[in-house]
């Protein structure tokens, strides 16, 4: 009976994206309900209120592709804050800089980064004990609306797609609260959606964050486990953007321990934007 397996679904628009396994842990916390199924191929993977949000085998697709493009472009001591990110892969990657002197991530569902911590022990790895990291059980939106003007040097939004309780992650409320809390060059990083499965949240994410921010610039790639697999990475700064250019060295020396990203990729990455996006951005 222990080794029995089952398909576990994310159902969207008609499609079925699932993933074949032992189920580790199925939970309800407060928020949402949680499931870690073992795959043979994808590894373990995680799934939250019917959606996926990574594996072992595609999380550095997505992990790397959010905080590199940010991170590569910081020259002096910075504090960051991420929210969301409970799985521990967002700051797996930010402790990898050395002039990150502080990392506040804001995580609202505590169950998620216990989960994390026992069944997906490889994504946050050390990261969890990195003395620069404090984490806060508390409300992604509250905690930026409490905090003082200038205070991030960049902020992470690792959030799920939309839902009831992280719908104001996406609003234009939220943005310009991030815009306060950031310091005059400061970077907002944040996960976009799908331009194909999620199309028209994509799009007012883009409109939104470059009606808020002087500049905002996207980069596309791809997370297997998504609806559609392909997915999006937005930056905005109230300064121009220099992505990767201010901190080059330590960029060049980072990027080979990735698996995915690195400065070519990431190049690349920032001229795929598909047709039908940018002309419904000219609209």
């Amino acid at each position: 009976m222990k080794n029995i397996t089952t398909w576990i679904d994310e159902y969207h628009k008609g499609s079925r994206f699932g993933l074949n396994g032992k189920i580790l842990i199925k939970k309800t916390s407060k928020y949402q309900e949680i499931i870690v199924i073992e795959n043979e191929y994808y590894g373990r993977a995680l799934m939250l209120d019917g959606c996926w949000m990574t594996s072992l085998k595609d999380e550095k697709y997505y992990h790397e592709c959010l905080v590199h493009p940010a991170l590569s472009s910081i020259d002096e001591k910075s504090s960051v804050l991420i929210i969301g990110g409970g799985d521990g892969g967002t700051v797996r990657e930010c402790v990898k800089y050395s002039q990150i002197s502080k990392i506040d991530l804001v995580e609202i569902d505590e169950e998620v980064i216990k989960i994390s911590k026992k069944f997906l022990k490889e994504i946050g790895g050390e990261a969890w004990n990195d003395k620069r990291l404090e984490i806060h059980i508390d409300d992604g939106v509250k905690w930026v609306k409490k905090t003082r003007d200038n205070f991030y040097d960049v902020i992470f939004i690792d959030c799920s797609d939309p839902s009831e309780f992280s719908n104001l992650l996406f609003s234009d409320y939220f943005y310009e609260e991030c815009k306060r809390i950031l310091t005059p060059k400061g970077i907002l990083a944040t996960q976009s959606e799908s331009p194909e499965s999620f199309k028209n949240i994509h799009i007012n994410i883009l409109k939104n964050l470059k009606n808020i921010f002087k500049v905002s610039e996207t980069m596309y790639s791809f997370v297997p486990i998504y609806p559609s697999g392909i997915w999006s990475w937005t930056f905005a700064s109230s300064e121009d953007l220099n992505l990767s250019k201010q901190n080059y060295d330590e960029a060049l020396k980072i990027e080979k321990g990735c698996e995915i990203w690195n400065l070519n990729f990431q190049n690349a990455a920032f001229k795929m934007m598909p047709n039908k996006i940018i002309k419904e951005l000219d609209s």
